[in-house]
């Protein structure tokens, strides 16, 4: 019987959610991680669980760190960790109850991080480092151990770094190039020289190989259970190859490095795999004059938690909508669209939008983040457990959010807004990924620069309350949410008051006017007239004309493999369309 070889690769959400998409301060370099790791193992409080307290310790007073983006390292670090619902609601309601900054602070001692692990986040912070070798050569890696990047992905990540949080490749590339690095930094401090590095004997604990498992998995052969590393080098024969002793109760450095090298290779559920080997999906339904057709690629059908990706690239002059158990716990990335308007009314993992420009893009709640980057003229809307900007110009983001925005360098004339939107199941899909309507930041972004600083000119405006409106989702179905969860801001509420008013007045002015039946119709004629010139100028029109249903099968089962349209469209007479005007879809303001 032939015997399993087993495979090793790295996880996706460390490198896809939990790696800033930003060059990470230099105190993050492995000499003081180095430090760090020595200094937790010798003080009480520190190891095996690192809480907040003495995080912001060392991280303000031994790396210099600001307090802010010490929480924010810690902050995402445990937005990475899987919480029950419950667990994050609870945690939700904790905060919503301080008012002063010292009950904050007592709340946030509450919190602590598996110490070892989080000594691999904050390394892999390292993903994102723009060398001056990189830039002029276009060197994946600043390192001699590093493999040359192919010419087809040399031209992006030349210009774009971010790119490598979706990037399998590099992420197999930062293993493979630091995992001595990385073991080191695992390995005790009795183990190692006086100059810090580890000595030629030493062992590695199985704690260790437990943390390490934050960054890598893997199974006994392809298409077999995924685990843990640590569950996976619990085998015996796997044991014995990887240099485990079961008197020190620990394995070989030198053994277990070669045999994770001789395992290692390219994460079998990543984007690569995605896009060659993953359910191949096309729209149904296509607006005329339409020259591009939408490319969807997913492995929901195979991936287990945590590796679950649909892909969609160049949805083009489009209106999108699903709500579909394939996107149920998914990482979305959403590239190079282009004059769309996408809802993706699902309860989601992660959204990224890239590239994208002059769309609407509507979410479900996603439990981790929506990153935006380099994308242009974009209106996101989503309730979402981070929300993070970097690249990007003229995009207005409303959200709902317990954290502050995460607003990254190059941003230009970006607007936030408050989360102005809901459907029939949105408080049960809140639900279910952990999110609350209180605490809410949306309008006390977190500016980061470079080295971890805050920019010198703000790159943001909260949103004018004469430019705000409404936002209905043009779709019928079915659940008990009827408003937005938590109301409007006051000072927004008080605005759409007045609009309404001033809507009421203009009525019974007309109605007061007593027209004849001719100037009647002569004025709503002329009402209609300018109202379908707005539509047109605006680009309104479109939108309207791409939620008429195509004539196609809308099975939610996709017999035909077809990712279609599943609603029809509705607007109730009264509500507020997606562009704020008051009338239903298809119809016109009434003169009277």
């Amino acid at each position: 019987m032939e015997q399993a070889t087993p495979s090793v690769w790295a996880r996706l959400e460390p490198f896809l959610l939990g790696a800033l998409q930003v060059p990470p301060p230099t105190k993050l370099s492995l000499h003081y991680l180095r430090k760090m790791a020595a200094y937790v193992h010798t003080r009480d409080g520190c190891y095996p669980h690192l809480g907040w307290p003495m995080w912001r310790h060392i991280a303000c007073g031994k790396l210099q760190l600001p307090e802010d983006l010490a929480w924010l390292y810690f902050e995402t670090f445990d937005l990475l960790t899987l919480h029950a619902p419950e667990d994050r609601l609870g945690w939700a309601e904790a905060l919503s109850q301080c008012s002063s900054p010292k009950e904050l602070d007592r709340v946030r001692s509450r919190l602590s991080v598996d110490t070892l692990q989080f000594l691999l986040f904050l390394y892999m912070q390292q993903l994102n480092r723009v060398s001056l070798r990189t830039s002029l050569i276009g060197e994946e890696w600043p390192s001699p151990r590093a493999r040359s990047p192919s010419p087809s992905s040399d031209r992006e990540t030349k210009t774009n770094s971010q790119n490598k949080n979706w990037d399998d490749q590099a992420h197999f590339t930062f293993i493979q190039t630091h995992l001595s690095d990385l073991l080191e930094l695992l390995v005790e401090p009795g183990q190692l020289s006086r100059s810090g590095q580890v000595v030629r004997d030493s062992q590695v604990s199985m704690e260790a190989v437990q943390g390490l498992s934050f960054l890598l998995e893997g199974s006994m052969s392809r298409g077999r259970a995924v685990h843990p590393l640590h569950k996976l080098l619990s085998r015996p024969p796997l044991q014995s190859q990887a240099g485990y002793s079961k008197l020190s109760r620990s394995f070989s450095l030198q053994q277990l490095q070669a045999w994770l090298r001789q395992a290692l290779g390219l994460n079998p559920f990543g984007v690569s795999a995605c896009l060659r080997s993953g359910k191949k999906l096309a729209w149904a339904h296509q607006v005329e004059g339409s020259m591009k057709r939408a490319k969807i690629a997913r492995n929901t059908h195979m991936a287990p938690p945590g590796s679950k990706v649909v892909l969609m690239s160049q949805v083009f002059r489009q209106t999108l909508a699903k709500d579909s158990d394939k996107l149920a716990g998914a990482n979305i990335k959403l590239h190079r669209c282009s004059e769309a308007f996408i809802y993706l009314l699902s309860p989601l993992r992660s959204v990224s939008l890239d590239k994208c420009r002059n769309s609407t893009v509507v979410l479900g709640p996603v439990e981790t983040s929506v990153h935006v980057q380099s994308c242009e003229n974009v209106r996101v809307v989503c309730v979402a457990g981070r929300v993070a900007v970097g690249a990007s110009s003229h995009c207005t983001i409303h959200a709902l959010t317990p954290t502050r925005p995460l607003l990254l360098p190059g941003n230009t004339a970006l607007t936030l807004g408050p989360y102005h939107t809901y459907y029939p199941s949105l408080e049960d899909h809140m639900a279910s990924a952990g999110l609350a309507v209180i605490p809410n930041a949306w309008d006390r972004p977190l500016m980061l620069g470079n080295e971890g600083a805050p920019p010198d000119n703000p790159s943001y405006r909260l949103l004018p309350t004469s430019e705000f409106c409404p936002l209905v989702i043009p779709f019928q179905m079915e659940g008990d949410t009827c408003e937005v969860p938590g109301g409007l801001p006051p000072l927004y509420k008080k605005a759409l008051d007045a609009r309404e008013l001033r809507v009421q007045e203009w009525q019974k002015t007309v109605k007061d006017a007593h027209l004849t039946k001719d100037q009647r119709r002569q004025f709503q004629a002329l009402v209609e007239q300018k109202f379908h010139e707005w539509l047109l100028e605006s680009g309104h029109r479109q939108q309207l004309d791409s939620l008429i249903p195509p004539t196609v099968n809308t099975s939610a089962e996709e017999p035909s493999g077809t990712w279609v349209d599943t609603y029809g469209p509705k607007h109730r007479p009264g509500e507020t369309n997606p562009e704020g005007s008051r009338h239903a879809v298809g119809q016109t303001p009434m003169a009277c």
